[in-house]
């Protein structure tokens, strides 16, 4: 079978390997969409990683099924987390799936962009669900992101009617803007250099936006808000400059969700005080747990997310370096999927 095996930023190579041999409660899955993930293109993170055959956003077709399976059949089309958790050690009895040992050590095999991929014992029984019949692969490939964003908001405990400020406004802004609306926020205001990811967050139901390099961002909320800035502030760039601007457009009482890693030897410099005082909470949120991606196959099922609204850019598996080049330049892209036909490579 063919990979896409990624040796460092912007090297993709595809090359041959053996398709995984299925073992007692596994299944091989026949790849038919698999997304490319903002930190797919984050340089420094998928450096630490390669090489790998990159891909965690896979939806498919499963081809074989190993001894003992009996809830997955060939045909099925089905979505599978690259992660799943163990379920009873003490994180995951806490809710915090992500930190389980299992979580992280578990994975497809040998990624999602190869024309076929193994999913192991833990991640059959943990996080893999079937596709009902209306929901295209392309619509697949779109849960796993969007189960990232329903954790966000759960974080956050959005309970409707808050003021939303959306920093960053590539894909998983677009998602934060439509979850943020759909679950009953009052003001959603969105925020980016690029004009055109500006007027799809209208589009999707953002209030108003504010061009990045338009004045002065604390300012202009401080205006539209009447004083009273963010009660939720999503900040998606994992950089410390837009993190203390995320933390300066907060409110009283408000939270700001950290939602993209820094590099590793980045340190946020707040003052304690002024989170004390105006009792703001400052969220990190990293990948998302089974809970989510239940969350968010129901929320693509309903139509809320599908692959019409933020599928901009597809291309063929033989063109996955093209297309992980469009993916990094983020220009007037958003969600950039790899279609693999049913013939195969070509």
């Amino acid at each position: 079978m063919k990979v896409a095996r990624l040796y460092d930023f912007l090297d993709i190579r595809i090359e041959n390997e053996d398709i995984p041999r299925v073992g007692s409660g596994e299944i091989l899955v026949k790849t038919r969409a698999c997304g490319i993930c903002s930190g797919d293109v984050m340089g420094w993170y998928i450096r630490k990683k390669a090489p790998l055959v990159f891909g965690h956003e896979p939806a498919g077709e499963v081809v074989e099924v190993g001894e003992g399976v009996v809830d997955f059949h060939p045909g099925d089309r089905i979505f599978v987390h690259h992660h799943a958790p163990c379920f009873s050690c003490r994180a995951c009895q806490r809710g915090h799936f992500v930190q389980c040992p299992t979580w992280r050590a578990s994975r497809i095999v040998p990624g999602g962009m190869a024309e076929y991929f193994l999913v192991p014992k833990e991640n059959l029984s943990g996080d893999t669900l079937h596709l009902p019949d209306p929901i295209s692969f392309e619509d697949g490939s779109l849960i796993e992101p969007t189960a990232c964003v329903v954790k966000s908001l759960k974080r956050v405990g959005l309970m409707g009617g808050e003021r939303v400020l959306v920093i960053g406004l590539g894909i998983m802004g677009q998602l934060h803007v439509a979850l943020a609306r759909h679950y009953g926020a009052e003001l959603i205001i969105g925020t980016d250099f690029i004009p055109y990811r500006c007027s799809k967050a209208m589009e999707l139901g953002a209030d108003e936006v504010i061009g990045a390099s338009q004045g002065n961002l604390v300012e202009e909320l401080r205006e539209r808000t009447q004083g009273e800035m963010a009660d939720v502030v999503i900040v998606g760039p994992g950089t410390i400059a837009a993190m203390e601007l995320g933390v300066q457009c907060a409110g009283r009482g408000g939270t700001v969700v950290l939602f993209t890693a820094s590099l590793p030897e980045a340190t946020l410099g707040i003052s304690p005080y002024h989170l004390y005082f105006h009792e703001i909470r400052l969220v990190p949120s990293y990948s998302c747990g089974p809970g989510d991606t239940r969350e968010a196959l129901r929320l693509v099922s309903t139509g809320v997310v599908r692959a019409e609204k933020f599928i901009t850019h597809r291309f063929p598996f033989a063109a996955v370096a093209d297309a992980y080049k469009t993916a990094a330049q983020a220009k007037e892209s958003l969600k950039t999927v790899v279609v693999f036909s049913e013939e195969g490579y070509w």
